[in-house]
């Protein structure tokens, strides 16, 4: 059987908890330590796809190291995203003020629940691998959006990190076959070569 696989279909504002990065081919969705610098240079953001984040987005809930590592909530999509920002942490007493942060010391459930309300019928996006684990593992994610950036890091902080784990069986949403896997296809670049 020969088929092709669509693109995405737009993302909708339909009060949807996702759980979204941009992430290495070999899955890591942020370097050691949190660091995001690999992106530069080597990711060329699509602007139709941003903008579809960025008017379907009403809040974000992040994690307490990502925050640490990059606390400027108001670059999130280069500034342009206009919810609340809120960072789950067990020592919300030594965060750092930021103009559009709120930080909550909760279970997961209600954090989501929070940002939800927050998000006012817009869709909660989760940008933290570990937020998004244990979301995940509480029945909360609606959907999972990825964008592969082409690189492999090797180290890093993985997208899902769950050593000893059972499976978890996603359904792919772009297509007629909901197991199918996708295709890409890289080549190596030299250090010299744009992407």
């Amino acid at each position: 059987m020969t088929y092709s696989l669509p693109d995405t279909a737009p993302q909708t504002a339909a009060g949807k908890v996702l759980w979204h990065f941009t992430m290495s081919l070999d899955g890591f969705v942020a370097g050691p330590n949190h660091a995001m610098d690999w992106m530069t240079g080597i990711v060329n953001p699509r602007a139709d796809i941003t903008q579809e984040y960025v008017e379907t987005t009403g809040a974000i809930l992040g994690g307490r190291d990502g925050f640490d590592a990059f606390p400027d909530a108001d670059s999130t999509y280069d500034g342009t995203m206009q919810g609340t920002v809120f960072i789950l942490t067990h020592h919300p007493e030594d965060a750092p003020p930021t103009p559009r942060t709120t930080f909550l010391n909760c279970g997961v459930a209600e954090a989501v629940r929070i940002g939800l309300e927050a998000a006012d019928g817009k869709n909660l996006e989760i940008l933290s691998a570990s937020v998004g684990r244990q979301a995940l593992e509480l029945g909360l994610i609606d959907e999972i959006d990825l964008h592969i950036a082409p690189v492999l890091l090797g180290d890093g902080i993985r997208l899902f990190d769950n050593p000893g784990g059972a499976p978890v069986k996603l359904r792919l949403l772009n297509g007629d076959i909901p197991t199918a896997e996708i295709n890409v296809r890289y080549r190596p670049a030299a250090d010299d070569q744009q992407p």
